[in-house]
């Protein structure tokens, strides 16, 4: 794994924003029955998720999440040096989205922007490039922009995801700060799973076409396209398991500290159950081990920095605190971060009003 220490970089305020439009547990009911519903929602410990209309895409939430931020920051747009954009539901192919949301957000041109495409692992990936950027010099703020839009690529009959995931946009704003504590990263990938969690037709490896739409059952008797998300479960739970825990002892190591020394665990909230029994195995207390998905679902990109405003923005008001971050999936790739919040900014959820119009200007 990669081991990295950062100096000089202060996260200054996190903000996330999701569309106003939810499904809830009783509506997959009228698919897959009542009972299997709810012993899913118990499983994987979610209940509702919001979900995004067919105009609104990832760059509008993150827009949003951004414009809010900036707000209560009361920073400057010309004093942004930086924007860095991680999903896997882009506006386009190409241009980089990243460069849209320069535009949009009204950022100097002098502004350097790019796309990161990663999934689970993208928010500590992002943080991780974000913060060698502004800690090497020259780039003094950047905007961290973190989401997804999983919910457009999901087969409508698949019981196995479906009831899952939900859409939503995240910003983090970094600057530079000589007296910022340190940061930690751990990260690697094992490109040889890269099937586990997949979009077959998505791409120029194989183009979509008539064929790429035809819902065909699979070996699991679910029907999807090549176009639609496929997870095989129990490839991801046993990669989850190998890899988590040793990649949180290395952090550990790595940043000098205990777990008692951590105020905070925060995950990628992949699925209850999954983060219940890592928890268990790292030995992590409940009260220290934030599960914040039963109304918003699994984000994707978006989940650590969603699961930071809905948990722990009280806390973060009180006085500065020790987290621990991992995230882990789609790839396969892994990253984990150990950082101080020192009182940052963190705006109420912001609620995307389901008719706002796709390239809103800010």
């Amino acid at each position: 794994m990669a081991t990295i220490q950062i100096q000089g970089v202060r996260i200054a305020g996190i903000a996330a924003a999701v569309p106003e439009g939810t499904r809830d547990i009783t509506d997959e009911a009228a698919l897959f029955g009542a009972d299997e519903m709810e012993k899913t929602a118990r499983a994987i410990g979610v209940r509702s998720r919001h979900i995004a209309p067919p105009q609104l895409c990832t760059s509008d939430l993150c827009h949003s999440a951004a414009v809010r931020l900036l707000e209560e920051l009361g920073w400057s747009r010309d004093g942004i040096d930086g924007l860095i954009f991680v999903s896997q539901s882009p506006d386009y192919e190409l241009p980089a989205t990243a460069c849209t949301l320069q535009a949009r957000l009204g950022l100097p041109d002098r502004c350097a922007a790019f796309d990161v495409n990663l999934g689970c692992s993208g928010f500590v990936y992002g943080l991780w490039l974000g913060s060698q950027i502004v800690g090497g010099g020259g780039i003094k703020r950047l905007l961290l922009l973190a989401g997804d839009v999983s919910t457009r690529r999901l087969a409508p009959h698949d019981r196995s995801v479906r009831p899952l995931f939900g859409d939503a946009g995240t910003a983090t704003a970094l600057e530079f700060s000589p007296g910022a504590a340190p940061m930690a990263f751990e990260l690697g990938t094992d490109g040889t799973g890269y099937s586990s969690i997949i979009i077959p037709a998505s791409g120029f490896r194989q183009p979509r076409s008539a064929d790429t739409k035809k819902q065909v059952a699979g070996a699991d008797g679910i029907e999807r396209s090549a176009e639609n998300i496929y997870i095989n479960g129990a490839e991801v739970f046993n990669f989850t398991i190998k890899r988590i825990p040793p990649l949180v002892e290395a952090l550990m190591t790595t940043a000098g500290k205990s777990r008692d020394q951590y105020d905070h665990f925060v995950f990628h909230q992949a699925n209850a159950f999954m983060l219940q029994h890592l928890a268990k195995r790292l030995k992590i207390p409940p009260e220290k081990f934030v599960l914040a998905m039963e109304t918003v679902g699994n984000t994707s990109s978006a989940s650590i920095p969603l699961a930071i405003t809905m948990a722990l923005r009280e806390s973060l008001e009180e006085k500065p605190r020790e987290l621990l971050l991992a995230g882990f999936g789609v790839g396969l790739s892994w990253a984990a971060a150990s950082l101080t919040l020192d009182r940052p900014i963190v705006p109420a959820l912001v609620i995307v009003p389901d008719d706002t119009p796709a390239m809103a200007s800010g």
